[in-house]
């Protein structure tokens, strides 16, 4: 069977496109009646970003706590928060201003705003049936390709399980990649979420899951982590804008991961670590199976001068690597892309927990 691929309809890319905004959302706001309900990383409620957008005096500001990664409750939570202060009716936009968690709750809220349920309903492959309300998407960190991916991520923390809402009403309908958002990321930060780009690409090249696209996307962004990560300044302002485009072209190219992303999974449902670090704890034991890329890493890790302390698994119990194992090797698609329909035959529990037990 083929594929019938959607990407993004609209973006813009330059320093400081945010000016545009307005233009934008006003074209949506003389076509459809509603307030326009605006998500926030909360790392902005004492900043100055919001008296900088265009707000109108109806519409709704919700700041996204992302101390941790969106799960199914919190989900709900501003799914019913929304649904209240909208009284009945749908927003004229969405927009989500921060990094993957903030674009993945906006996404996620967006779908349940038109399909009945809960959140948990929704985790999986085609589930949802009703396109959401339009959205915009302003990154003001690089590297989850959120903004360009069919996938809204959210923790199940019931069932153990980390898995997206993955489809095309998942997907925003216009971006705008503005690299000034990007100045005081914190550097360990701007390298942990951006080295998501290059892990997610290598993994879909690598994997029996692949297309001619899906394989020029990848390696395209691949090149530019490589021209930003092994350079003297990964955050010099032409990095930064190379960046938003490797992670737009990253999450256009985001098909099926390998094994970085389930064995992460497991560290992000058991510790609470975030995405973009567990990703580098993942990739950090797993030389065995992605040499080239592994090299590099290190050496990008290195040039950085990225933290990245050891011992993080060194106390646990029993049975806290026990759920590390059962988080991780949940994800059968990621694993057989890379592994083979026998993955479990190559990672046995005992594999798996030892890894976690070398970071």
């Amino acid at each position: 069977m083929f594929r019938n691929a959607k990407n993004v309809g609209y973006y813009m890319i330059g320093k400081g496109s945010l000016s545009q905004l307005g233009d934008v959302l006003e074209k949506r706001r003389s076509s459809v009646k509603g307030p326009a309900v605006f998500f926030l990383d909360h790392f902005f409620r004492n900043q100055d970003l919001a008296k900088k957008l265009p707000l109108a005096p109806n519409d709704i500001l919700l700041y996204v706590d992302t101390t941790e990664e969106p799960t199914t409750h919190g989900v709900d939570a501003y799914t019913a928060q929304v649904k209240e202060e909208l009284h009945g009716a749908l927003p004229s936009a969405m927009l989500a201003f921060g990094g993957g968690s903030t674009m993945d709750t906006c996404k996620c809220v967006g779908n349940l705003l038109t399909n009945p349920g809960k959140s948990e309903d929704y985790q999986g492959w085609e589930l949802v049936k009703n396109p959401a309300p339009y959205k915009i998407a302003v990154p003001t960190l690089s590297g989850t390709g959120s903004e360009t991916s069919r996938t809204g991520i959210v923790c199940n923390e019931a069932k153990n399980l980390k898995l997206g809402m993955n489809s095309d009403f998942t997907m925003f309908d216009q971006v705008i990649l503005d690299p000034d958002l990007t100045v005081t990321v914190p550097r360990n930060q701007y390298f942990y979420t951006g080295i998501d780009t290059y892990m997610h690409c290598f993994e879909s090249i690598t994997g029996t899951y692949r297309n001619a696209v899906v394989d020029a996307l990848s390696e395209k962004a691949i090149d530019l982590c490589k021209r930003i990560f092994l350079s003297k300044d990964m955050m010099s302002d032409e990095n930064r804008e190379l960046l938003m485009i490797a992670s737009f072209l990253g999450g256009m190219a985001a098909g099926f991961v390998g094994t970085v992303h389930p064995v992460s999974a497991g560290l992000s449902m058991v510790l609470h670590m975030h995405h973009g670090l567990a990703n580098c704890y993942a990739l950090s034991v797993q030389e065995d199976i992605y040499p080239e890329y592994y090299r590099d890493f290190m050496t990008m890790i290195e040039r950085q001068r990225i933290d990245l302390p050891s011992g993080i698994c060194k106390d646990l119990e029993p049975a806290q690597y026990d759920a590390l194992y059962e988080a991780s090797i949940v994800h059968e698609k990621p694993l057989s892309n890379r592994l083979g329909p026998d993955f479990k035959k190559i990672f046995t529990k005992d594999n798996v927990i030892g890894r976690f037990k070398r970071m």
